[in-house]
C-alpha cells in the first residue's frame, strides 16, 4: 500500500507536489492557536480529504500545472478564511494598522466581505480546471468546454448553498449561523451565487482572449 502511494506521488510533477505540500502546511498553520476549535473540523475537513486524495485523483485524471495551480490558490484562499470561519477575517484591523483606514469603511461595506471574495474566486479560478477536464475527458471543443465550465460553476454554487440550507435545518442554530456566514443578509445565498458567476464570466472571457 505504501509503495502504491509512493508510486502515485512520483507520477505528479514537481510543481504539483510542492503545491500539495504547501497546502498541507497552510492547513496546519491555520489551526495553530485556532480561534474557533469547535468549527475547525467542519471548515478544514474537506480540504484535508482533498489533499489526501489528490495524488490518486491526479494520477487517474491528470491536469496541467496551470489548472492544478488554480485549484490550489482557491483552496489556499479557503483555508485562510476558514481559520476565522470567514465572518471574522480581521482584514479591517490589519488595514487600520498599515494604512490607518479600514477596508469596510473605504468600500462602504456593512459586513465582512471575505466570503464574497472566495465565492468570486470559486468562479474565477475553477473555470479553467473544469473546462480542461471537460475537454480532456469529455471530448468537448474548447468553446463548449468553457460553456460547460460556466454552467458547472452555477450548478456547484447552487449545490453548496443548498448544503448550507440543509446544515441550517439539521445543525444547532449557532453552529449553522457561524458556518454559513450569512451575517444577517437574507439575500446572502443569491449574492454568493451571483459573484461566483461573475468570476466565471471574467475567466471565460480571459480564456477566450488567450486562446484567440
Amino acid at each position: 500500500m505504501i509503495s502504491g502511494a509512493v508510486a502515485m506521488w512520483k507520477v505528479l510533477s514537481h510543481a504539483q507536489r510542492r503545491m500539495i505540500l504547501a497546502l498541507l502546511a497552510a492547513v496546519g498553520l491555520a489551526n495553530v492557536a485556532q480561534p474557533f476549535p469547535d468549527l475547525a473540523p467542519l471548515q478544514h475537513g474537506p480540504t484535508i480529504v482533498l489533499i489526501c486524495s489528490a495524488p490518486w485523483m491526479l494520477r487517474r485524471w491528470p491536469l496541467s500545472n496551470a489548472a492544478v495551480g488554480c485549484i490550489w490558490l482557491f483552496l489556499l484562499l479557503h483555508t485562510f478564511g476558514a481559520r476565522w470561519i470567514y465572518s471574522y477575517v480581521p482584514y479591517d484591523d490589519w488595514a487600520q494598522a498599515v494604512i490607518g483606514h479600514d477596508i469596510s469603511r473605504l468600500l462602504g461595506m456593512t459586513r465582512n466581505g471575505y466570503d464574497r471574495l472566495v465565492h468570486f474566486s470559486f468562479g474565477a479560478l475553477l473555470t479553467l480546471p473544469v473546462a480542461e477536464s471537460a475537454r480532456r475527458y469529455g471530448g468537448l471543443s474548447w468553446g463548449w468546454s468553457l460553456s460547460f465550465a460556466f454552467a458547472a460553476i452555477g450548478l456547484g454554487s447552487a449545490i453548496y448553498e443548498i448544503f448550507e440550507w440543509l446544515l441550517s435545518v439539521i445543525a444547532a442554530g449557532e453552529t449553522a449561523d457561524y458556518y454559513n456566514g450569512q451575517q444577517g443578509d437574507v439575500w446572502d445565498a443569491q449574492k454568493d451565487m451571483a459573484v461566483a458567476q461573475a468570476g466565471a464570466t471574467i475567466a471565460v472571457i480571459a480564456l477566450l482572449r488567450r486562446r484567440g
